[in-house]
């Protein structure tokens, strides 16, 4: 079984910087794809960035430049540096690891919320 912990979210100002943290254990293929996605009230969840285990990374346009993702251990740990954080950067964020075909191993963390205040 496969399990995901996230940490890191909270409130900050705008301007302001978080890490969040995503740790996965259990049964886990070593070439994978990790990555956060963001769900903002009454919206959609979408992605926010995505590293490979080879090191390939995927931005939304707004997080490039302001954001930034990494894997340690193992590339078993991800982390999301957000920095310059606006209001509309609210919203729960969710870790996501997946593999296969078609991404036919797709797992997800329960979530953490961040909250920018204006």
């Amino acid at each position: 079984q496969v399990q995901l912990v996230e940490s890191g979210g909270g409130l900050v100002q705008a301007g302001g910087s978080l890490r969040l943290s995503c740790a996965a254990s259990g049964s886990i293929l070593s070439i994978n794809t990790m990555g956060w996605y963001r769900q903002a009230p009454g919206k959609q969840r979408d992605l926010v960035a995505a590293m490979t285990s080879g090191g390939s990374t995927n931005y939304a346009d707004y997080a490039k430049g302001r954001f930034t993702i990494s894997r340690v251990n193992a590339k078993t740990t991800v982390y999301l540096q957000m920095n310059s954080l606006q209001p509309e950067d609210t919203g729960v964020y969710y870790c996501n690891l997946k593999w296969g075909t078609r991404s036919r191993y797709d797992y997800w963390g329960q979530g953490t919320q961040v909250t920018v205040s204006s």
